[in-house]
């Protein structure tokens, strides 16, 4: 059986990544493959749980990175790593790169710290394709505002840290050009989706 593939989802707050999931799913399942469309953080049971904690609650950006990776090891061996043995294409929104982006860039912590829990975690898995749906801070936020919900912790952050965020995720695609697609996230939903699909088909042609 051939081994899947890995797909994520990355941007900052706002970009819009999450509404193209289940039209990227759909483009996978059309080709005859299985698609598990999974989260992060989240994805198992005590991934969801370490999810509330860390969209709700305060604390240390190392802890913040901690618990991120700890519910990742479990996101990893629980779903991840079976769907793709079994020939499965694995869409999640968000992996390490959001780590990197929001606790690096945003919370200002030590890289190296971030890469040795990336080594230790995932030292030989990466995604095969990361879509970068990437996007002005400020038009993001408005986007936000316009959403009648209320907001977890790093959606009430202010303007400068979604900068710092993005430019981290800039830095991340740059250092990896042949697995990052960075996306334009401005202008209309079927704008962005007909970006998208070309990007999926240049990725996996």
């Amino acid at each position: 059986m051939t081994t899947g593939r890995f797909i994520t989802v990355e941007g900052i707050d706002g970009a819009g990544k999450s509404s193209h999931l289940e039209f990227l799913a759909s483009a996978i399942r059309a080709r005859g493959v299985e698609a598990v469309v999974t989260r992060e953080p989240g994805g198992t049971p005590l991934g969801e749980r370490l999810r509330e904690l860390v969209l709700h609650e305060a604390m240390d950006g190392t802890t913040e990175a901690l618990l991120m990776f700890a519910a990742r090891r479990e996101h990893l061996v629980r779903v991840i790593e079976p769907a793709l043995a079994r020939g499965a294409w694995v869409l999640s929104d968000r992996f390490s790169d959001a780590t990197y982006a929001y606790q690096c860039g945003g919370r200002g912590l030590d890289r190296a710290v971030f890469r040795a829990l990336e080594g230790l975690v995932h030292p030989a898995r990466q995604p095969d394709a990361t879509f970068l749906f990437d996007i002005d801070p400020q038009v993001a936020a408005e986007r936000q505002r316009a959403q009648s919900r209320t907001p977890d912790k790093f959606e009430r952050e202010a303007g400068d840290f979604f900068g710092r965020v993005r430019d981290a995720y800039l830095e991340r695609a740059a250092a990896s050009p042949g697995r990052f697609r960075v996306i334009d996230a401005s202008g209309s939903l079927e704008d962005v989706r007909g970006r998208l699909a070309q990007a999926f088909a240049a990725a996996f042609p």
